[in-house]
């Protein structure tokens, strides 16, 4: 068999999984639709979209108690501050937390790194002690070299200009505290960045 039909293969098994899972939640759903839509905590978080952290177990969240917002990094991107302002603006959240972790995958290249790899080639590249590398050279865009990936190197840093930005930006509301956070995977513990959380601060 192919590795385009083991792909394939793999791919129809995991869709398979999510959606039986999916038929499992439903099933006992309960009254969680009549839930309302402003978060009844009142508050959001900004954080990575790593599959190690899990929000709704590391900051103890139902269905209906915060907006979660993810990307890759947890960075204050401006689509994720336009989240931001939409959650507070007609949404009313009151308090938000950036939320970074520690062995973090944008630690591991850089912006230049990966606009090179996408110029070459669009499929999964690999690392090794030689640093990141296409399987692949075929195909590839120059278009990566319009993105801002946000890559960081110093992990307590990429917290405080995260939240230096989000308090910075004229459509942000000066009194939303803004906390900043370090998820350690090893232990689960939040860890507060208090240079980030005093930037944050409400005014």
């Amino acid at each position: 068999m192919s590795n385009t039909n083991l792909l394939q293969q793999e791919n129809s098994q995991v869709h398979a999984e999510v959606l039986d899972a999916n038929n499992s939640y439903a099933s006992s759903f309960g009254d969680k639709g009549n839930l309302p839509l402003p978060p009844g905590r009142k508050f959001a978080i900004l954080t990575c979209m790593d599959a190690r952290l899990d929000p709704a177990k590391y900051a103890g969240l139902a269905e209906g108690d915060a907006h979660v917002i993810r990307n890759a990094g947890g960075r204050a991107s401006d689509d994720a501050i336009r989240s931001l302002i939409i959650s507070h603006k007609l949404l009313g959240t009151r308090e938000w937390f950036v939320i970074h972790h520690t062995d973090c995958g944008m630690q591991l290249f850089t912006d230049e790194v990966i606009r090179g790899l996408l110029t070459t080639s669009l499929k999964t590249a690999t690392i090794d002690e030689k640093g990141w590398r296409n399987l692949d050279e075929s195909g590839g865009s120059h278009e990566a070299d319009n993105i801002a990936f946000l890559a960081f190197i110093n992990l307590a840093n990429s917290v405080t200009e995260d939240v230096q930005r989000i308090k910075k930006h004229p459509l942000v509301a000066k009194d939303i505290p803004v906390y900043g956070y370090i998820y350690d995977v090893k232990t689960g513990k939040l860890v507060e960045v208090p240079e980030a959380t005093a930037i944050g601060r409400a005014r």
